[in-house]
Parts: structure tokens; C-alpha cells; sequence
């Protein structure tokens, strides 16, 4: 059983909450539907009619670090208009979130009995969420993002509610099949469930069909549009579990060529796909290298580049990237840090307390992705990503229940920040860079290292809140 960590940039406090590292998923193709449902009519392609804060990201032009996206950058120049600013690749999915009394066993075939006895009927629509990159999509959505969710969704009951939380969220869809395929009658076509089990203790296990969407061979028209219509692409190592890599190389083409900034977050899949296939190992090595922004959790930063340090570690994935402009490494509790080529920039985590770490790693991105849009300061970026993945951890689930924005705003006015200068002295000096390193504190006076500069919180929430507290307000006021 393959075991997938969560690493949140939020700090533990003694309230009950889940193990981290214990989260799992248990990803298999359901092997019922409702024949009485019809399918959905007309195009895959579904937007919601609330748009609950969407001036936040309206106003103004639009920069992505090295140049303008929205307001002209590559993507105009090349002729393509970006209306999109977010697209998920791949990992739509329905969590199926369940208490058992023990999890999977480790062997396959074990497994597989255990998980077939488990779906021999439909659980309860209560223990429904939507999963997977709908996550992202969401609470990118909630921040003010025009959002598009590129993936595969069956026409049965579970793809009626996931289009149906996605609509409601006014996040469109497009469907990764042509109309010939989308017709067929296999268990191959239907939507992807993924099994939250729960044992007593509080430990998640995780395992998956790879890849389940086998018959994906290219890319659709519809899709390549959508790519090209993004100002970013999103695609993270689970998608690896649902396509195949010449697939995903694809999109990555696709979105090269029309200037859309690719985002990636390799996962605990990245050590298993840094020693997988021929196939696997080279997508990998491409999506590492040509991705403007990548993502990692500070042990994933260590199994990818075999440094300890997450500044070097950043560094060093920075330095053999052809495109990087950002490389984010999560640190949990300990907080996040940014490196572009020429400056570092750290943010202690929010110190809330945990009701479930859920989707936060998810939240996290979608605030690094407006970060990015909106040309923010790197620190500035940091704590909203922080501040939205900790919203979201004092929730209970992901999908639908991922940070709002008053649980956002509530966490950057209090800006209790779990800060320890014993951690970040010890981290930046054995870092080994010149480069000045940017930290998010609360105290404006700066210690005795010329290397560090303390970047008081005070001026970055004051900074944020404008931002988002207009679109909130606007947002209480709309059905």
C-alpha cells in the first residue's frame, strides 16, 4: 500500500485532529451505476452561475512573474486570449470518505478482495465529497479565480454530482474523451471514486489503479483549447495514476507553445515516478525542467535532488529548470519557502487548531496560483497561502468544505504565526547561499545576520486584506 504524506504549512496544536503522513486514499472504478439516470445532454463543458468574488482576480493586468499573462504576455502575443486563469489536469475524482474497523491489507490480491467486498453496494450520498483536483478548483474559485477542471467524468451518478458541486462553484468542465469514446458502456469510462477509509486510530491508507484512464491516448481538441485559453495549467504526480505519460506530455507541449504557465506538483508519486517506467521517468524529467512553478513538500524537495536543506534543495530544482521562475517547498508546521533564481523567501505557518488536514496542501496552491497571477511579492504570497491552507484545515473534509474567504481574512487579521528563529537561523545558515532570504515575522527588527531580512506581518496583511475583504463583502450580498 502506497502511502500518501500531507504536509500542510500549518502548526499542530493539541486539538483532535489526524495524523500527518497517515492520509491515504484508496482509488478504484466503482462497479455500479444508476441505469435509470440519463446521460448528461449536450456539451461536456458546465459553468456554475455564481461567481462569489470573481473581481478580486478582474481587476487590473494580470503578471506571472517573468511577464504579463492576462494583460498581454506571451500567450497574446502568440495570438491566444486568455480568459481562463486556472486550469486542474487530470484527478477529478468523488471521495467516498468511510469509518472501517481496519485498513487495506498490504497485499495486492488481499487488497483487492478487501476493496471489492467494501464496493459491493453504493455507500450512503452523506459520505460524498468531490476529490481530487476539484480541491484546487475550488478553492481557487472561492479566491476569486476563473477556474476550468480538464478531465474525464462518467455519466452516472457520481459525474452528475461531481459536474453538479462544480457547477455550483462556477468552475467549468471539459471532458478529456471524444464523443465516441464517452458512449462506451465499460467500467473504464465510469468516474473516478476514491476511497477515504478511516480505521479507529485515525490512519488513511491509499492505493490506485495505474493508470485508470488507459484508453486516454491524446489529447482532445476541446482540451488543447482549454490549455491555451489558461494562463495556468495544473498537473501534480496522481495524474500519473489516471494517464498515461505521453498524454501528459502533451498538455505539457500544449501548453509551452501557447505560453501558459505549467504548475506541478510531483506528490508522493515523485520518488515512485523518478523509478518507474521508461514512459514515467521521462515525463517526470520534462515536467521538472519545463515547469514555471513547482511545488514539494521538503521530504519530496530531499527524495528528487538527495538534499536535506529545502533552500538548497529549491535551489538546486531551480537551477536545472529550463522555465522555473518558482519553486515552493512545504515544510508543515513549520511553515513555506519560496526560491526563484535570485532571492529566497520564508513564511512561518499559522498556528490554528487542526479538524482535518484534507485539501489543505490543495488550498495552499490555489493561493500560490493567485500569488502568481497577481504579481504579489513573494512573501505576500506565502502568507495567503498559508493563511488559505490553514482555513481549510479547521474545517472537516475537502471538496466543498475547502477555506472560505472569512476564515481567511479571520487568520491574516489575528496573524498568529508559529515562529521559531531557532529553525530558520538553522535553515538559512546551512543553506550555503549569498542570497538575501526574505522572513515573514511579526517583529520589524532584524537580528544580526545581513543576510536576513524580516518582513514585518503587519505591512503584508495590511497589504492582503484589500484584496479580498471588497469581494467578501460583495459575496454575502449574492444568492
Amino acid at each position: 500500500m502506497a502511502l500518501r504524506t500531507l504536509n500542510p504549512p500549518i502548526s499542530w496544536s493539541p486539538h483532535p485532529s489526524f495524523v500527518p503522513g497517515d492520509r491515504s486514499l484508496l482509488r478504484i472504478l466503482h462497479p455500479w451505476h444508476d441505469p435509470w439516470l440519463p446521460p448528461l445532454a449536450g456539451a461536456r463543458i458546465r459553468r456554475g452561475a455564481r461567481a462569489a468574488a470573481a473581481a478580486v482576480a478582474r481587476n487590473g493586468r494580470f503578471h506571472g512573474g517573468g511577464g504579463e499573462v492576462g494583460g498581454g504576455g506571451e500567450g497574446a502575443r502568440r495570438g491566444v486570449k486568455k480568459d481562463v486563469d486556472l486550469a486542474t489536469l487530470g484527478n477529478l475524482c468523488v471521495d467516498i470518505v468511510l469509518s472501517v474497523p481496519s485498513l487495506p491489507p498490504a497485499p495486492p490480491e488481499e487488497r483487492r478482495a478487501y476493496m471489492e467486498r467494501l464496493a459491493a453496494s453504493p455507500p450512503d450520498k452523506t459520505s460524498w465529497e468531490a476529490g481530487g483536483n476539484c480541491n484546487l478548483a475550488i478553492a481557487a474559485a472561492r479566491l476569486g479565480l476563473h477556474c476550468v477542471t480538464l478531465g474525464h467524468v462518467g455519466e452516472e451518478i457520481y459525474g452528475n454530482f461531481l459536474l453538479d458541486v462544480l457547477r455550483d462553484e462556477s468552475i467549468q468542465f471539459v471532458g478529456m474523451n471524444d464523443d465516441a469514446e464517452a458512449t462506451s458502456s465499460s467500467s473504464s469510462y465510469e468516474t473516478l471514486l476514491c476511497w477515504v477509509l478511516v480505521d479507529p486510530f485515525q490512519r488513511h491508507g491509499f492505493c490506485s489503479e495505474e493508470p485508470a484512464f488507459n484508453w486516454l491516448s491524446k489529447l482532445s481538441s476541446q482540451v488543447k483549447v482549454a490549455i491555451q485559453q489558461s494562463k495556468i495549467i495544473f498537473c501534480n504526480g496522481y495524474a500519473f495514476d489516471e494517464l498515461c505519460p505521453d498524454v501528459l506530455v502533451s498538455a505539457l507541449e500544449c501548453a509551452i507553445d501557447s505560453g501558459t504557465a505549467v504548475f506541478f506538483d510531483p506528490g508522493p508519486r515523485g520518488k515512485t515516478l523518478l523509478h518507474g517506467t521508461s514512459g514515467e521517468q521521462r515525463a517526470l524529467d520534462l515536467f521538472l525542467r519545463f515547469s514555471d512553478v513547482l511545488l514539494l513538500t521538503a521530504e519530496e524537495a530531499e527524495s528528487l535532488t538527495g538534499i536535506t536543506n529545502p533552500i538548497r534543495a529549491g535551489q538546486e530544482l531551480a537551477r536545472k529548470g529550463a522555465r522555473s521562475q518558482w519553486v515552493i517547498v512545504k515544510m508543515g508546521s513549520k511553515g513555506s519557502v519560496l526560491i526563484t533564481k535570485s532571492s529566497i523567501s520564508c513564511a512561518p505557518a499559522f498556528k490554528v487548531n487542526i479538524v482535518d488536514t484534507v485539501g489543505c496542501g490543495d488550498s495552499f496552491t490555489a493561493a500560490i496560483a493567485f500569488g502568481f497571477l497577481k504579481g504579489m511579492p513573494a512573501v505576500n504570497t506565502l502568507a495567503l497561502a498559508n493563511a488559505v491552507g490553514a482555513a481549510t484545515a479547521m474545517g472537516c473534509g475537502a471538496g466543498r468544505n475547502v477555506a472560505h474567504l472569512d476564515k481567511v481574512l479571520e487568520l491574516l487579521k489575528q496573524s498568529n504565526l508559529n515562529e521559531d528563529d531557532e529553525l530558520w537561523s538553522e535553515i538559512i545558515n546551512n543553506s550555503s547561499s549569498e542570497s538575501r532570504v526574505n522572513l515573514l515575522s511579526k517583529s520589524p527588527i532584524n537580528g544580526c545576520s545581513d543576510r536576513l531580512l524580516r518582513v514585518p506581518s503587519r505591512s503584508v496583511v495590511s497589504e492582503l486584506l484589500p484584496m479580498f475583504e471588497a469581494a467578501y463583502e460583495r459575496s454575502l450580498t449574492q444568492p
